[in-house]
């Protein structure tokens, strides 16, 4: 995990990331979104439309720098990589306000019957069209096509720029840090073979969420599922001296770690230990798990 850099940072600034892309940041830094959330504006710069993606938090000063950088253009789609809270909330706002229609991944329904299961999750999230995998919206000179990523979140896609070989990738694949999954719709499973998934293509550049872009994905998708192989095997090392509770993984886990991220760390682990225990390799007895 990078460190966050010193201020100023270009929060509300329009900046041309690619010929067919500029990059609008949030003003939402914290430990889990690095300096804040990155919405992309897609389009020609002198063309008749666009589209948005990841509209960001509703926070009315990112909405008018949203309709700043899209600079008149028609908005043909906001289109919302999943439904953190830290992602869609200002697509039903900038909708309002434009007359867009809301396109892109499926709103998320959990079980109620797990308490705050919900709580990071926009529950405004009415999209007009939900894309499948392979599906596209098009524009004057530009084409986004919709790649299922499951993992991070159960309704997770990635956006595929054709004309230039960018990859949109949300929070799957970030700039500044590896995802976490979180159960009960995070799955760990899921999140690998979306991982796989993405090390098969031949995207030239990834624009995350959060952090710079990434100019060797297939490099760094490679050491991402080299990582959480590695984290799987500590698991397993752990489990293999003592059966113990997920809190009990975490200081040999993650040296030095932030407290404040201590939870998220425990439910990367838990999301571990789901995967392990679906594929046979542990087990566990109310709170504690063991090695199978």
């Amino acid at each position: 995990m990078a460190g966050i850099p010193p201020k100023p940072w270009p929060t509300g600034e329009a900046e041309q990331v690619e010929p067919l892309v500029r990059r609008v940041l949030a003003p939402n830094p914290s430990p889990y979104t690095y300096t804040g959330t990155q919405t992309y504006v897609v389009g020609q710069g002198d063309g008749p439309d666009c589209a948005v993606i990841d509209p960001g938090p509703n926070e009315s000063d990112h909405i008018d720098a949203i309709v700043s950088a899209v600079a008149g253009r028609t908005i043909s789609a906001i289109m919302c990589t999943h439904t953190h809270r830290d992602h869609s909330p200002a697509a039903a706002p900038l909708a309002s306000r434009t007359g867009a229609p809301v396109v892109g991944c499926a709103p998320l329904v959990l079980k109620t019957d797990l308490p705050r299961a919900d709580e990071a999750f926009d529950t405004t999230y009415a999209p007009d069209r939900v894309l499948e995998d392979g599906e596209q919206m098009r524009g004057t000179g530009w084409t986004l096509t919709a790649v299922a990523t499951p993992g991070h979140t159960s309704n997770h896609l990635c956006f595929a720029l054709e004309e230039s070989g960018a990859l949109f990738t949300g929070d799957h694949v970030m700039g500044w840090s590896t995802s976490v999954v979180i159960p009960p719709d995070g799955d760990m499973g899921d999140y690998m073979a979306s991982l796989e998934k993405l090390q098969a293509r031949d995207d030239s550049v990834y624009h995350s969420a959060h952090g710079a872009a990434i100019t060797r994905p297939r490099q760094l998708v490679r050491g991402m599922i080299g990582h959480r192989r590695q984290r799987e095997n500590q698991i397993l090392r752990l489990m293999g001296e003592r059966a113990r509770p997920v809190s009990d993984f975490i200081p040999d886990m993650y040296k030095g770690l932030d407290e404040r991220l201590i939870g998220a760390a425990e439910m990367s682990v838990t999301a571990h230990l789901i995967d392990l225990e679906k594929r046979g390799l542990a087990a566990r007895d109310g709170e504690i798990w063991q090695a199978n």
